[in-house]
């Protein structure tokens, strides 16, 4: 859609307009190393935790993380059990693994890529996990696009309309984006848009591209989230973890885990290590 200078002035009033009295400067993601620079890695471990999991459950996860990783080569040189037992709670454990492979080849690199091209070359990290990167930890203006980012532009500018494409919201997004600030627009948007969604409910609804999220209680991810946290405590043979876990797609769920790499099995016992 066009937008034309006294669009894009009233909307931006609103965002900064909002984020001046209500920023959440207290999220530890947004706390800047001495030197005022932001760590590429500590903006990689909250994008990831983030991705389908509430602020709230990620803010203490996220600091204990950080106590037993504090670097990329502490994680790099630890194993994926470790990992995945400090990632417990989270579910999607899939982005354990991604976190834990993408460190060990960061810390090969010797550097943290610091373009879209590089990013995207690692596990796990898709075209708008690496544009929160570039932005968050790299004050780059980057386009990227998540829940709170659709929420504010089709709050402004589609509230009247269905299946709105995020092709739409990012002509608006470029257009609206604070080149010298990218970092501090996108914390506005998040922080707008985590308002909006508890203001006026949920409009990610009205977009081409709204995927609801599955019930977690008695699905498939709950019983793979079961066994991981069993064996997180010990290995255990197959019939230990099925009086554990009553489920007929058990066999199935494991079979799962071994072939995703999450879980071994050797002696016709299951481990994380």
């Amino acid at each position: 859609m066009d937008l034309n200078e006294s669009e894009r002035a009233v909307f931006l009033e609103a965002l900064w307009g909002y984020y001046t009295v209500s920023a959440r400067n207290g999220l530890p993601w947004r706390i800047a190393e001495a030197d005022g620079s932001f760590d590429p890695y500590k903006i990689l471990v909250s994008e990831l935790m983030l991705q389908q999991t509430q602020v709230a459950r990620v803010v203490p996860k996220y600091e204990e993380f950080l106590r037993r990783f504090p670097t990329v080569k502490a994680l790099a040189t630890s194993t994926m059990g470790d990992v995945l037992r400090m990632w417990q709670g989270l579910g999607y454990n899939r982005r354990a693994k991604f976190l834990w492979q993408t460190a060990q080849i960061v810390d090969d690199l010797k550097y943290f890529p610091d373009t879209f091209e590089g990013l995207v070359k690692l596990p796990g990290i898709g075209k708008n996990t690496a544009g929160a990167i570039l932005a968050y930890a790299f004050n780059q203006p980057s386009l990227f696009i998540e829940t709170n980012v659709r929420t504010v532009y089709i709050y402004h500018f589609f509230a009247d309309r269905q299946e709105v494409s995020d092709k739409e919201i990012l002509g608006l997004l470029e257009r609206t984006i604070d080149h010298e600030h990218p970092r501090d627009f996108y914390w506005a948007l998040m922080d707008y848009g985590t308002h909006l969604k508890s203001s006026v409910g949920n409009l990610n609804r009205i977009s081409k591209h709204y995927a609801k999220q599955s019930v977690f209680h008695g699905s498939r991810r709950q019983v793979r989230g079961q066994a991981l946290r069993y064996l997180g405590e010990s290995t255990k043979t197959f019939s230990e973890l099925a009086q554990l876990i009553p489920d007929e797609r058990l066999t199935g769920v494991l079979e799962e885990l071994v072939a995703e790499q999450l879980i071994t099995q050797k002696h016709k016992r299951y481990s994380l290590d």
